[in-house]
């Protein structure tokens, strides 16, 4: 199946995405890796949750730590809306696609939307988030790896082609991809809304479950010092993969797991994408330098370990198993 033209003109305007709530089974331990290991910032907690952010953003949030007896579960992923207009538009896009919605209330967020996408990923759009006085000049403040801002989302399809054809409804534009040559059907893909290689990404698998979530760093070095922090704070055992550079999005990366094993990528280094006609790029399923440019192969546990999201029941790809993997 192609890659859908880009749809320049969606029914409701997403501008990126916002926050990730995550399930954790020790609050304590799991508020030390975020803030004395990342280096994301509190901004509220309770006995409950841990709010945290990035030194760039402004938004309250970036993720939520929530305390859970499902650990290791994904609640729902976050976008911001252009406008509160675009709220109520979503909501009738939503449901005119057969999924559910409803209003929640969000601490420190304005009006929020709840519904899912296509496979069961649950969703919230909000517009208006609680502003906080700008860190990023507060140098004193900056620790582990420096965090500027979140990046991305990576999620488990059990069929890319129908994700990227739902988000392409609501706006979100392909810019790489990988295409089995024998099927014509897509392996993976990253979308985009802020103008970046992608706010959303779909990875073949069972699925929906979050393969990671990433977070913007200034320099290579940072993920150097990262490593080094991580190899002498009890944390060796949760370098997962790299550091490398990825063929796809040109990014520098390291990927490393939480407490709780949720995947976290350390990203910089990748392009922009603001032109409405900006070609998606296509890569050879074959090309092992489209995972990392250097040619190193990823674990095994790259392309299996998932979080699952609650409410939602994983199923096997509808794409046949093939003996090259892709990312």
């Amino acid at each position: 199946m192609p890659v859908p033209s880009p749809n320049l003109y969606p029914d409701f305007n997403v501008i990126r995405l916002s926050h990730a709530c995550l399930n954790v089974s020790d609050l304590v331990e799991s508020k030390n890796f975020y803030t004395e290991i990342l280096g994301l910032q509190v901004t509220d907690e309770s006995d409950t949750h841990v709010y945290l952010r990035a030194m760039e953003e402004r938004g309250h949030h970036c993720v939520i730590l929530q305390k859970s007896d499902k650990p290791g579960t994904v609640e729902v992923m976050g976008f911001k809306t252009y406008d509160e207009e675009d709220l109520d538009k979503a909501e009738v896009f939503f449901k005119a696609k057969g999924r559910p919605t409803s209003w929640v209330d969000r601490p420190f967020q304005g009006r929020t939307l709840r519904t899912t996408d296509n496979i069961g990923i649950p969703l919230e759009f909000y517009h208006k988030m609680d502003r906080l006085a700008p860190i990023h000049q507060k140098f004193a403040l900056y620790r582990g790896v420096k965090p500027l801002r979140i990046d991305h989302f990576n999620c488990f399809s059990p069929d890319v082609d129908a994700s990227v054809a739902f988000y392409n409804d609501f706006g979100f534009r392909v810019s790489e991809y990988t295409e089995d040559e024998d099927s014509k059907r897509l392996w993976a893909a990253w979308m985009h809304r802020k103008g970046g290689v992608h706010d959303m990404a779909f990875t073949n698998g069972r699925g929906p479950r979050m393969h990671h979530i990433a977070f913007w760093v200034p320099t290579p070095l940072n993920i150097i010092d990262l490593l080094d922090l991580m190899s002498t704070t009890g944390y060796v055992s949760n370098i997962e993969r790299g550091p490398g550079r990825h063929g796809i999005s040109n990014a520098f990366f390291l990927y490393i797991l939480d407490p709780d094993g949720h995947r976290i990528e350390i990203y910089c280094s990748d392009y922009q994408t603001l032109d409405p006609d900006h070609e998606p790029i296509k890569w050879d399923l074959k090309d092992p330098q489209r995972q990392t440019l250097w040619g190193a192969a990823a674990p095994k546990s790259w392309f299996e370990h998932g979080t699952n999201f609650v409410g939602s029941d994983p199923i096997e790809s509808t794409l046949a198993a093939s003996p090259i993997i892709a990312p």
